[in-house]
């Protein structure tokens, strides 16, 4: 069966902001996409813990087989050259790669990634990578996880591995993708992995992330990456109402998502810390000059906004996320509503905020899931994500129009995937994938983003 779509298929979009050179790009994960969890001696990460956890992931699916990318990454290629994009986003699975800290490297997925690069460069598509998309060898959680300040070590080494044996043909690294995600969802409430729930003692996790990345992209300099920079999860917080309690717990809840990330890397410090309540980092000499070396880019992953209220009698922490008055929202309920315009408004204040410490920017992620068929016999008409890409790629002209550099867009993702905690009941992809049969089906919003690309290079 097929999806009718409900709204318009072809939505305009403004690409006169858009500069000549400006890039179109799309996106996928590893552990999302790969399968294969146990091929070629790959070693097991905190996601295969939290997999294997009962009641952990939604009808307890698995990451196995998926899309099956790591066996069929040529089918994946030959959507990205068909798609017309610039660069493929794709990250490096650690375990992948070296199953142990500090242990021998496995050759044969080193091989499946030099392969994936070679084929992108072949159809002229730039090799995107992200080194760290979460999957965190389950050797070094045991050992502390990146509570640890001995992970962020770790890190480093594995960054010169992959940079020495794959630095001749991947030029563009992103360091690590969303450590807000890892530390408030993975560490503090536990709804990813590695599911564990210490709320403010999650904090550590934050600064050896960043460590990390500092780590990460000196490796990747020294071994001639053209391009370096650190991707993290954004969003515009609004106070649910203009009362003293919503806007305190609103600028609490933006230090914590946004402030606490983004100033060590783009200022060299946190924010006060103290003054929200909240525990100071672990910072050693010498660690905020590293981590704040300066970037190639800043990466923004945006898919909505959050309104936050004063949190309830009794509540751990002091805020309370609360549904956007008004907004439409995508497949995840009122966690995700759909406010375009404020993607403008996060990058004018990114703008306003940084001001010359703000190198360019790019989209690293941006898209939507809805609910799609598990099984198509032809064209998925996906019109809803088509009209959320619009209004997004709308209000990131916006920005641009009004003087915020920004140089390249992507859409997360081009497979449906692995969802994480929801398993395989959200649907974000460009392509459709029938995951008993790893089928790829591009959708509606697959030619409507390939017309756009056509028509921003015409």
């Amino acid at each position: 069966m097929t999806k009718e779509s409900t709204v318009p298929q072809h939505p305009s979009v403004d690409l006169a902001p858009f500069p000549p050179g400006f890039r179109w790009s799309a996106a996928t994960a590893a552990f999302q996409v790969e399968g294969s969890r146990t091929a070629d001696g790959r070693g097991r990460s905190i996601w295969d813990d939290f997999v294997d956890a009962p009641g952990a992931v939604r009808d307890a699916a698995t990451a196995d087989p998926g899309p099956d990318s790591y066996r069929r990454h040529r089918e994946d290629v030959a959507l990205l050259a068909g798609l017309g994009v610039d660069r493929y986003r794709f990250s490096i699975s650690w375990v992948r790669v070296q199953p142990e800290p500090g242990g021998p490297v496995l050759q044969a997925g080193l091989d499946y990634y030099r392969r994936l690069a070679d084929d992108l460069l072949d159809v002229g598509v730039t090799p995107f990578a992200t080194l760290y998309h979460w999957d965190l060898p389950s050797a070094i959680e045991e050992q502390g996880g990146w509570l640890s300040r001995d992970t962020a070590e770790r890190f480093g080494e594995y960054a010169a591995v992959v940079a020495e044996a794959l630095g001749d043909r991947i030029l563009h690294w992103y360091t690590l993708n969303e450590p807000v995600s890892t530390s408030l969802q993975g560490y503090a409430v536990g709804t990813l992995a590695p599911g564990r729930q210490l709320l403010f003692g999650s904090l550590p996790t934050v600064h050896h992330q960043l460590l990390a990345h500092g780590l990460a992209q000196r490796a990747l300099r020294a071994a001639g990456a053209e391009e370096v920079g650190i991707v993290n999860n954004h969003t515009l917080v609004l106070p649910a109402s203009g009362a003293d309690a919503d806007v305190t717990a609103a600028a609490v809840y933006d230090v914590l998502h946004n402030r606490v990330f983004a100033e060590p890397v783009l200022v060299g410090s946190y924010p006060d810390l103290e003054a929200f309540g909240i525990p100071p980092m672990p910072v050693e000499d010498g660690d905020l000059e590293l981590i704040s070396a300066p970037g190639d880019f800043y990466g923004i992953n945006f898919y909505n906004p959050t309104t936050v209220a004063d949190a309830a009698q009794g509540s751990p922490v002091p805020f309370e996320i609360v549904p956007t008055p008004g907004a439409p929202v995508t497949g995840f309920g009122p966690e995700w509503p759909i406010v375009p315009a404020s993607l403008t408004e996060l990058l004018l204040d990114f703008r306003e905020r940084y001001g010359d410490r703000l190198p360019p920017l790019v989209i690293g992620e941006n898209g939507a899931s809805f609910p799609e068929p598990e099984h198509v016999d032809g064209p998925v008409g996906d019109g809803d994500r088509i009209a959320y890409l619009a209004g997004h790629i709308d209000a990131l002209g916006a920005a641009v129009r009004a003087g915020v550099d920004v140089r390249e867009y992507t859409v997360w993702s081009l497979l449906d995937n692995f969802e994480w905690a929801e398993g395989w009941s959200q649907r974000f992809g460009l392509v459709h994938v029938d995951f008993d049969t790893a089928q790829r089906t591009p959708k509606a919003s697959f030619d409507w983003y390939r017309s756009l690309i056509a028509e921003a290079r015409s």
